[in-house]
C-alpha cells in the first residue's frame, strides 16, 4: 500500500461514513469517519518516505496504531496542528473531538447526533480535520 491507495482509502471511507449515516448506522458511520482520519495521517507518513531509506523499525511499528493524536505525531503534524487550533478556535475543537477517537468504538453504540457531530468535524470545509490533513499528504 503507497501514499496513493492511502488518500483514496481515506477519501473511499468518508463516503462510506455518509452512507453508513444516511442508513441510520449511527455506530457504524462513527466508526468508519475515523478510519478515514486514520488513512490520511498514515498518507501523511507515507509522504515522509523514501523507496532508497532503510525503514526505521520503530516507526515501522508504531504507526500501525490506531490513535489519532499518535499517529499525527509521527505525521509531524503535531505542532501544524497545535497552531492551527490556536488561530482557529473551530478546528481546534473538531481536532479534539476528532483526536479521542479510539477503535475501539466498534464496541460503542452512537447517536444521530454524535456520528453528525463526528462527520462534521472531519468534513467541515473550513475548519475540518480533512481539510487539515489534505494539505500536507
Amino acid at each position: 500500500m503507497n501514499r496513493s491507495d492511502l488518500q483514496n482509502l481515506a477519501e473511499e471511507r468518508l463516503a462510506d461514513a455518509e452512507v453508513l449515516l444516511a442508513s441510520q448506522r449511527f455506530g457504524a458511520a462513527f466508526y468508519v469517519i475515523g478510519y478515514a482520519v486514520e488513512c490520511g495521517l498514515k498518507a501523511c507518513i507515507a509522504k515522509q518516505t523514501k523507496a532508497e531509506d532503510f525503514y526505521d523499525k520503530n516507526l515501522a511499528k508504531n504507526i500501525f496504531k490506531h490513535d489519532p493524536a499518535e499517529l499525527a505525531n509521527y505525521a509531524r503534524l503535531s505542532s501544524r496542528i497545535e497552531q492551527s487550533g490556536k488561530d482557529d478556535p473551530a478546528f481546534a475543537r473538531n481536532w479534539a473531538l476528532v483526536s479521542s477517537w479510539s477503535e475501539e468504538t466498534r464496541y460503542e453504540s452512537h447517536t444521530r447526533a454524535e456520528a453528525e457531530e463526528m462527520i462534521a468535524a472531519v468534513q467541515d470545509p473550513d475548519h475540518g480535520v480533512m481539510q487539515c490533513i489534505r494539505r500536507y499528504w
